[in-house]
């Protein structure tokens, strides 16, 4: 399985910021150390012309000069660097690089990603460039705009970014699954949104996503599934407020490779959000997403036969 990575492009964050950075490394790190059928690939950068499918030209030329109002960059949470716009590019190169892997294997995954709270024309909550969007456009871009996305969004924060970008979109379906009382406190609206109660548990969560699971599946057929598989449900996250366990986590990655493997679609992951007191949690979380996806491999690339496998159309 292939995995593509980025944590090497470091923001220089002051004393005491509340973003985990170090997380990305230590999950690559984790995963170069456990995981020997796991292909290491470092991500390129996303261009201009891949971003401009989404954000708007007046928003990327200012985030790349380094023109951002003070007001901007204070909603982003993070302060403008060169190592920042060159991150979040590599961050969206990373996640379109995981969605053609997984045309041709049936699964892959970018090692960070799920910058969901990313809008056309503007960022915030850590988010610069919307990743997923990126990705989704740059795939319809070369396959056609019959290449039919579902973002599943398992990170504890609504993607509201996401939902705004392809609201209105019948090409691109969008379902978050997301604490009804955290970040954003003004929500957009997705396909489909399910909203759960603070201190939610493993049981009450998986009852819920399987019967979004099921919803999305009647409603909508895609070729290929971007899978926002964010650490943050787990109990303790500092901006959590849901109660899922490391087994629960991992409960819930099974339920949504198993749905998509059934029915033969391709699966990009991206890890999303996580911000757990102990950084090792976190990554423990992310790690075992990995790790699982890694097995499931075999079973994608047996039930997943696209006719996208050696498109010359991928390449680049």
């Amino acid at each position: 399985m292939q995995a593509f990575y980025s944590d090497h492009f470091v923001l220089p964050l002051p004393a005491g910021h509340r973003f985990p950075m170090q997380k990305y490394a230590r999950l690559r790190e984790r995963v170069a150390q456990e995981l020997p059928n796991v292909r290491l690939t470092e991500a390129a950068a996303a261009d201009d012309a891949t971003l401009l499918r989404v954000h708007t030209a007046d928003y990327v030329t200012r985030v790349s000069a380094g023109a951002l109002a003070p007001a901007e960059a204070r909603k982003i949470g993070f302060p403008w660097s060169h190592q920042m716009v060159e991150r979040s590019r590599r961050s969206a190169g990373a996640t379109l690089a995981a969605c053609r892997a997984a045309l041709a294997d049936g699964l892959a995954v970018n090692l960070a990603g799920g910058t969901h709270h990313a809008y056309a024309d503007r960022g915030e909550g850590f988010c610069v460039f919307n990743d997923a969007a990126v990705a989704a456009r740059a795939m319809q871009a070369a396959l056609g705009r019959g290449t039919r996305v579902a973002i599943i969004d398992l990170d504890v924060h609504q993607g509201n970014g996401t939902a705004s970008i392809f609201r209105g979109d019948p090409s691109v379906f969008t379902l978050s699954l997301h604490g009804e009382h955290n970040f954003p406190f003004h929500k957009e609206t997705s396909d489909l949104d399910v909203a759960l109660p603070d201190g939610c548990s493993d049981d009450d969560y998986l009852v819920a996503l399987g019967h979004a699971l099921t919803d999305l599946f009647a409603q909508f057929r895609p070729s290929l599934v971007i899978y926002l598989a964010g650490a943050d449900p787990l109990a303790g996250d500092r901006l959590g407020r849901l109660a899922l366990t490391l087994d629960g986590l991992l409960a819930r990655d099974r339920r949504v490779l198993t749905a998509c493997a059934e029915r033969g679609v391709p699966v990009a992951i991206t890890m999303a959000g996580g911000y757990g007191r102990d950084i090792d949690d976190t990554v423990a979380g992310h790690f075992a997403t990995v790790r699982l996806a890694s097995q499931f491999q075999r079973h994608f690339q047996q039930q997943c036969p696209t006719p996208w496998s050696h498109d010359t159309r991928l390449v680049g």
